[in-house]
C-alpha cells in the first residue's frame, strides 16, 4: 500500500483511495485507501468488508478541484441475488476495466434524498459522485459500477447524466428469486422487507395495483414477489426509454453461457475482450467460489442448492409464484424481458 498522500491532489488522482461515503452536514467526501488486490476478496466496498483500510475526510469543493478527467463509465445494475458480485468481478481485468462492488457513496445519496435533500443538490452530488468513481486504477481502462438495488431508482438520472454509458440488467428469473430468498431463512425475510419499504418510498409499488391496505397481510414471499414485480416493471420501462444502450441478462443464462455472456457485456461497453481474457476470467477464482462468502464451488453445487430451495419450499414457492403471474398480468409487467444481451 502507497504511502499516505501530501495533498488532495494526490489522493484525488490516486485510485487506490476509493471515493466511499458523503458526509452532507460538513459536505466533505471520505476516502478509504485499498489496493486493486485488496478489493478483490471482499464482496462489498462497505465499511464491514473495508476493515481497516486507511481513511481520509476531505471537503468535496476541494476534492472536485483536482478530480481528473473521468474514464469511460458503465454500469452493472440488478435486482439482487443474481449473481451481480460474480459479474462484476470477472469484469476487473488489468488493462481492461475497474470494477466497483456496491459503492456506499452512491446509498448515501440516497439516503440524503429520503432525509429531504432538494433536487438540484441531489444532482450535482451525483454528477461528483460519478466522476469520482470514475477512476481506474490503470489509463485505457473503463470503470464498471456495479451500485447496490436500492441506487435503482436514480438510474434514468445516471444514464442521463453520462449519455456514453452503457448497462447490463441483471436479474433472476421469479421462481429462482424466490426460493433464494425462502433459503435464506430470517435474514433473506428481513431483507426483503427492508426492501419493500424503500421501493414503497420511491412510488415503485404504485405500478401493481396491490391496495396499501393489503401490505401488512402480505407474506414474506410474497412481499419478496412485490419487491421482484416493482424492479421488474422498472427494467421493462428501461429497456423501452434507453434502447440499445441497455440490455438484459438473467442469472441462471449468465451461469449456464459464461463466456457468451462476457463477450456480449465486453461488445455492449466496447472494452476490447479478447477470447483468452474471457478463457482467464471463466476458468479462473471468480467463476469457482462463491461472490459473497469465498468459499469453493464444488461442481453442480449452485444447481443442487437451488434444487433443494425449490423442493423445501415449493408449496409456498408455487403459490406466489401463480399469485405474482396474476399481478404481473394485471399490470401489464412482462415475466421475460426484452432486449436480452444473449439474443
Amino acid at each position: 500500500m502507497s504511502s499516505r498522500p501530501s495533498s488532495v491532489r494526490d489522493i484525488v488522482r490516486n485510485p487506490e483511495w476509493l471515493a466511499h461515503r458523503y458526509d452532507p452536514g460538513h459536505d466533505a467526501v471520505h476516502f478509504r485507501q485499498l489496493s486493486r488486490s485488496g478489493r478483490k476478496d471482499i464482496p462489498f466496498f462497505t465499511d464491514e468488508h473495508l476493515g481497516a483500510a486507511p481513511q481520509l475526510v476531505l471537503r468535496r469543493a476541494d476534492v472536485m478541484e483536482q478530480a481528473p478527467a473521468a474514464a469511460p463509465l458503465h454500469f452493472l445494475f440488478h435486482s439482487a441475488y443474481c449473481c451481480s458480485t460474480l459479474l462484476v468481478s470477472a469484469f476487473d481485468i488489468v488493462g481492461v476495466a475497474t470494477g466497483l462492488k456496491e459503492p456506499v457513496l452512491l446509498n448515501d445519496l440516497i439516503g440524503w434524498r429520503h432525509r429531504g435533500a432538494k433536487g438540484r443538490d441531489v444532482a450535482q452530488l451525483l454528477d461528483d459522485s460519478l466522476t469520482l468513481l470514475a477512476r481506474p486504477f490503470n489509463a485505457g481502462e473503463a470503470v464498471i459500477v456495479k451500485p447496490s438495488n436500492i441506487v435503482n431508482p436514480l438510474i434514468p438520472a445516471i444514464m442521463a447524466m453520462r449519455p456514453n454509458a452503457r448497462a447490463v440488467l441483471l436479474h433472476a428469473p421469479l421462481d429462482a428469486y424466490l426460493a433464494s430468498i425462502a433459503r435464506k431463512g430470517m435474514w433473506g425475510r428481513i431483507w426483503v422487507r427492508d426492501l419493500f419499504v424503500k421501493l414503497i418510498r420511491e412510488g415503485m409499488l404504485t405500478t401493481l395495483g396491490i391496495p396499501s391496505d393489503d401490505y401488512l397481510g402480505l407474506t414474506d414471499i410474497q412481499v419478496a414477489a412485490a419487491g421482484w414485480l416493482a424492479q421488474q416493471a422498472q427494467f421493462h420501462m428501461l429497456v423501452k426509454q434507453l434502447g440499445p444502450r441497455v440490455a438484459t441478462l438473467d442469472s441462471e443464462r449468465l451461469v449456464a453461457m459464461p463466456r457468451d455472456s462476457m463477450r456480449a457485456m465486453g461488445s455492449l461497453m466496447d472494452l476490447g475482450l479478447t477470447t483468452d481474457m474471457i478463457d482467464v476470467a471463466v476458468s479462473g477464482p471468480v467463476f469457482a467460489k462463491d461472490a459473497k462468502s469465498g468459499q469453493d464451488f464444488k461442481p453442480g453445487s449452485r444447481a443442487q442448492a437451488a434444487r433443494q430451495g425449490m423442493e423445501i419450499h415449493a408449496d409456498e414457492i408455487e403459490k406466489v409464484s401463480q399469485w405474482t403471474r396474476m399481478v404481473a398480468s394485471n399490470a401489464a409487467i412482462p415475466l421475460t424481458l426484452e432486449r436480452s444481451l444473449l439474443g
